[in-house]
């Protein structure tokens, strides 16, 4: 169906129809107390500290939105986060359709290969998710999503540099029920999404939630005539819960996500010569590649959470899991149908996790304390396929980790109005790098199917093992004169620990074998959280200052006189980071409210050491390097108008979302580094009478935008000239159905 006649139809019955839209920007809630917030009158609860309190209370910058605000706009995975939370990037990683990129203030990891950690940790259901594969989560059967920034090393440990999202699914409950939603949209969408609680008895119950996303590409692969865009997956969660009495819960959980979309390989930003098969596309969502559309990857995971209160002051919490996930994934650096510069790769992971918590609740004091252990391994191989020069480089390698941690955090209420609030945690990690580079004369290496390659020169082989620890401190303090205010300060120390370079090369850097050090971040924050005229006024406000010491930084340079592109993690940046944080609720009544949000960052290198042209002493170079991923500028805005129709309730929610101009990389790119963007959207609802039926339609993009969120940049005739680009979904409608029972 062409979209014009599609929105049309939509439109049409949008008007009359719709489900419940509750805010298109944040509303800091759980979604079983968002209909009361509309009344402005409810405490917001989070568990941002790993203890439930009220989020006016909590002296951490955050926001939480809903799982049913995020369905309600139309958002189907966590990169929507990007639009609704200041100072924040969350984006689908460059060449994949699962894999998470984060930043917050400033900090994170574009790098998505095996073995390198992310600076924003990912928890789902309080269980850390160590690998950026398979983490673009889908909006179904979850609570909230909290978002956290700034440094949480104390409570959330190692990679958690730049912030935390807490991804928190639906707890079963003892009652029988479920919904099932349908959607239609643009591109052949088609969304399936089912959710069930059966109770078993009064103390337990089983649950599952499962869900099928289809659509067509939003362009096509030239060469192929494959779908690019695409989207083809299946998610399942089923759970168990066992609540014998108040102080005793039990929750097993398993969940599985499987992404057959073909590979987003990207489009052109410049030719190459004036040849034409180098040419950009006419539009930036078709590509001429010519690797082929295999793609798949699959990740699982099992959890185990007990708690048990001891007393009335004290409760013990436990949570075990295991996760693995394997990937297969092409790239198609040049863009094109021949292997000018083609990347085929595969990753495997697994992980297991135990946190053991003790929380203490008394009159005075709050707190948690608690032990940690990690045992991953990630591993995984790629060719790098030159087939100007009919050469491949295979790179492979294997990265262990064991990490434990001991921490406490606790608030002590010196007044009634002053609360201090203190944490330490302690983080062991200890890395075995296993690394493998070859030569091999040919398209690629036997491990990707060409047996007739000619094994050549061996460029990297070592295996070497390092430890890592570090204390990592927080403190705050908090001012609360009533009930509605409260004015805090507080300091936090991150840590991300070091490790070793899987695409190292010893031919061009010896040193790799070493590996490379840990990074820092030293963040001073003050703040206001405020509620105003009987609760219908909502303000959160934050200033913040960081130290970012020893920064990770992943640098490539091609390089054909030597062989190939040299790649290497260096410990070169020190900078500072300083910004700011406004988020606005009004809701003055149960028929409108308005929601905005601001954020600021300033980002600035002062010291970057690199070497360049060949030579052996590092140069500074901060003043031609900027943090990338960073706009200065965020914004967004969204009001909901409701009221009554044909005995239901119906709703209208337009929707806008700002950001500046961003570098892609720390090396300024004009031909690659996408320009800043505004995006419009708009949400249309009805639910009966009985709230059983929901009928909805989301309008994303309005204004069909063409905005870049990613790219690499490899010029030279050697390697095509090739400078590519990924962009962010066209206009699209989708039109929704839903039935609770």
């Amino acid at each position: 169906m062409k979209f014009q006649s599609f929105t049309r139809a939509v439109l049409m019955s949008g008007i009359a129809l719709g489900s419940v839209t509750t805010m298109a920007t944040p509303v800091w809630a759980q979604d079983e107390a968002m209909a009361d917030e509309a009344e402005g009158g409810d405490e917001i609860i989070v568990t941002a500290r790993r203890r439930e309190e009220s989020l006016l209370d909590v002296p951490i910058s955050m926001t939480a939105i809903s799982g049913d605000t995020l369905a309600a706009q139309g958002a189907v995975d966590i990169t929507a986060l990007q639009d609704k939370t200041p100072n924040m990037t969350m984006q689908i990683a460059r060449g994949s359709n699962s894999t998470l990129i984060g930043f917050i203030r400033g900090v994170g990891q574009q790098d998505p290969l095996w073995g390198f950690e992310p600076g924003v940790g990912l928890y789902v259901d309080d269980v850390y998710v160590a690998r950026p594969q398979g983490a673009v989560l889908d909006i179904f059967d979850v609570s909230r999503v909290e978002v956290l920034r700034g440094p949480q090393g104390t409570l959330y440990g190692r990679n958690t540099i730049g912030g935390a999202v807490k991804y928190v699914t639906n707890k079963l409950g003892n009652e029988f029920g479920g919904k099932v939603r349908a959607s239609y949209g643009a591109y052949n969408q088609i969304d399936l999404i089912g959710q069930i609680t059966i109770p078993i008895g009064d103390t337990f119950s089983v649950g599952g939630a499962i869900a099928w996303y289809q659509r067509d590409g939003f362009g096509k692969n030239l060469t192929t005539g494959a779908d690019q865009y695409d989207k083809d997956v299946l998610a399942g969660r089923i759970s168990a819960e066992f609540a014998p009495s108040d102080s005793v819960f039990i929750r097993v959980a398993a969940d599985k996500i499987i992404d057959k979309s073909n590979p987003r390989h990207g489009t052109r930003l410049v030719g190459n010569g004036g040849l034409a098969a180098f040419q950009p596309t006419a539009s930036v969502y078709d590509t001429r590649a010519g690797i082929g559309e295999d793609n798949k990857v699959e990740t699982q995971g099992v959890s185990l959470t007990a708690e048990i209160g001891l007393s009335d002051a004290l409760t013990f919490k436990s949570i075990s899991a295991y996760r693995d996930g394997h990937t297969d994934t092409l790239i198609d650096f040049d863009n094109t149908a021949g292997p000018v510069l083609d990347i085929p790769a595969f990753y495997d992971d697994r992980q297991f996790t135990q946190e053991l918590q003790l929380l203490f609740e008394g009159d005075r004091i709050q707190g948690v304390a608690g032990l940690y252990y990690l045992d991953a391994r990630a591993s995984g191989a790629f060719d790098t396929v030159l087939g100007l020069s009919n050469l491949t480089i295979l790179t492979s390698g294997t990265v262990k980790t064991k990490s434990y941690a001991a921490f406490a955090d606790f608030s002590f209420d010196v007044t009634e109005q002053l609360k201090l609030s203190a944490g330490l945690r302690y983080t062991k990690d200890d890395k075995t790098g296993t690394v493998f580079r070859r030569n091999y004369a040919g398209i690629r290496s036997p491990i990707f199917g060409n047996a007739a390659a000619v094994a050549g020169f061996i460029r990297t082989d070592y295996t070497n093992d390092r430890s890592f620890e570090k204390f990592t401190p927080r403190v705050s303090l908090s001012y609360q004169p009533n009930d509605n205010a409260n004015f805090y300060a507080s300091y936090g120390k991150g840590f991300k620990s070091g490790g070793f370079d899987m695409r190292g090369d010893a031919a061009f850097t010896p040193t790799t074998v070493n590996g490379y050090e840990p990074e820092t971040i030293d963040s001073y924050e003050i703040g206001f959280k405020g509620a105003f005229l009987d609760r219908t006024l909502f303000t959160n406000f934050a200033l913040f200052k960081s130290k970012y010491k020893n920064q990770q930084v992943t640098i490539q340079v091609p390089n054909l006189l030597l062989g190939g592109i040299a790649s290497f993690v260096d410990n070169a940046g020190r900078g500072d980071i300083s910004g700011a944080e406004f988020e606005l609720r009004v809701v003055p009544s149960a028929n409108f409210s308005m929601n905005a949000a601001i954020g600021y960052t300033n980002a600035d290198y002062k010291e970057f050491l690199t070497l360049i042209a060949g030579g052996t002493t590092p140069v500074d170079v901060s003043n031609a390097r900027e943090f990338q991923n960073t706009p200065k500028f965020t914004a967004s805005a969204s009001a909901t108008a409701s009221g009554d129709l044909l005995g239901g309730r119906i709703s209208f929610t337009p929707a806008v979302s700002l950001r500046s101009d961003a570098y892609m990389f720390e090396i300024p790119t004009p031909a690659l580094d996408p320009d800043g963007y505004f995006l419009v959207d708009a949400s249309a609802a009805w639910t009966s009478p009985d709230d059983a039926f929901k009928l909805s339609v989301n309008l994303r993009n309005l204004t069909n935008e063409r905005y870049r969120v990613g790219g690499y940049n490899f010029p030279g005739a050697g390697f095509g000239n090739s400078i590519i680009g990924y962009y962010g979904p066209p206009r699209t409608a989708t039109f929704n159905i839903e039935y609770r029972f």
